[in-house]
């Protein structure tokens, strides 16, 4: 995302890519002020029935205060509802933002804005619209494909080989033709500066390299072995660092590092915090280097560290030299941590 102007109350933001979608429905929170040029049809302009004229409807900027917002992992638009306080018309009545890629949007805050979603917005802005990796993981009677973005492994196409070489009739040459057409349909879905990133047990990664070459794919190719096949592959190549050159700017990879960091300083009894209860002594004498928590856990008032909320856990963390890192849930890495309670920290030293 590109952040146009930022005060200590707002901030005045251009969508650039889908996954600033995500960042956003984090920050538009019940109560938050977003204002956008919309369309809304002028009700006091009416035919003889008594209906507004389709040709009424107007584009005018329309500021909105939140009520709720949905938002599904992937999505397209980010839908963001509440009443009208400022247009030149129907002020008061509901309204209903939806925020997609190139939208310019201002978003105010009643007072100043929230740590938590200062930080997640600078954060999304220094990332920038990064390049997504195609992540191909072949074997040699499936090929499965995933986007890697910032917030998740966005599952595409799978391609299957009927039989998987066990049935009379599969051949050399049907194995041929099903990763010829499996890398021309591949190909279909690899947008300009996409690198392709091809892992997965035994040869077959190699051979299917070769076919989206002959193919005509231009792209940067990279191959990786990893023990297993299916999506426990990719998550090897994310966790593993099998490809750093590739993925290792990438906000999902620094998530599942820190996780699987976290989870290994659990069962060696290391520097780590996890639960209410340690997470805010650790917080109160300056030992957290990095929490680790769902954004929409911080975000959430409702849900308490022992007798504070999340979000004054970590401002104490940040005002103490330590960083917070705000993870999606919508990856695997994400879905451990939500086992875990949402929140783990990284510590400087081991409490005793």
């Amino acid at each position: 995302m590109k952040i146009l102007q930022i005060s200590d109350s707002s901030c005045r933001i251009r969508v650039d890519d889908l996954d600033d979608l995500w960042v956003l429905a984090q920050v538009c929170r019940k109560g938050i002020q977003v204002g956008m040029l919309s369309h809304r049809r002028d009700s006091t302009t009416v035919n003889h029935e008594g209906r507004a004229k389709e040709t009424e409807r107007k584009t005018m900027w329309i500021v909105l205060q939140v009520e709720q917002s949905e938002y599904h992992a992937f999505s397209d638009s980010l839908r963001a509802s509440g009443i009208i306080i400022d247009a030149p018309i129907d002020q008061g009545k509901h309204h209903t933002h939806s925020i997609e890629l190139h939208s310019e949007i201002l978003l105010t805050w009643n007072e100043i804005i929230p740590v938590e979603d200062k930080e997640l917005l600078k954060k999304s802005a220094d990332i920038g619209a990064k390049a997504k990796v195609l992540l191909v993981v072949v074997e040699t009677d499936e090929v499965q494909l995933f986007e890697v973005t910032p917030n998740g492994l966005k599952e595409g196409a799978q391609f299957n080989l009927r039989g998987g070489g066990k049935r009379e009739g599969d051949s050399a040459s049907t194995r041929d033709s099903f990763f010829e057409q499996t890398a021309k349909e591949t190909l279909l879905v690899v947008r300009p500066g996409m690198p392709l990133l091809l892992c997965g047990p035994g040869s077959a990664r190699e051979r299917f390299a070769n076919d989206l070459k002959n193919m005509g794919c231009k792209e940067t190719i990279r191959t990786v072995s990893t023990s297993i096949g299916g999506r426990a592959a990719a998550n090897e190549v994310l966790r593993e660092g099998l490809a750093d050159d590739i993925l290792g700017g990438h906000t999902i990879v620094r998530q599942t590092r820190m996780i699987e960091e976290a989870l290994s300083r659990v069962g060696t009894e290391g520097a780590v915090a996890y639960g209410a209860l340690e997470i805010l002594n650790a917080a109160e004498q300056g030992a957290i280097e990095t929490l680790i928590i769902i954004a929409d856990l911080l975000r959430d008032e409702t849900q308490l560290c022992v007798d504070r909320t999340w979000s004054t856990i970590s401002e104490l963390v940040l005002s103490s030299g330590g960083e917070v890192e705000q993870s999606s849930k919508d990856h695997d890495a994400g879905a451990q941590l939500l086992g875990l309670g949402g929140v783990i920290a990284l510590l400087r030293w081991k409490l005793e």
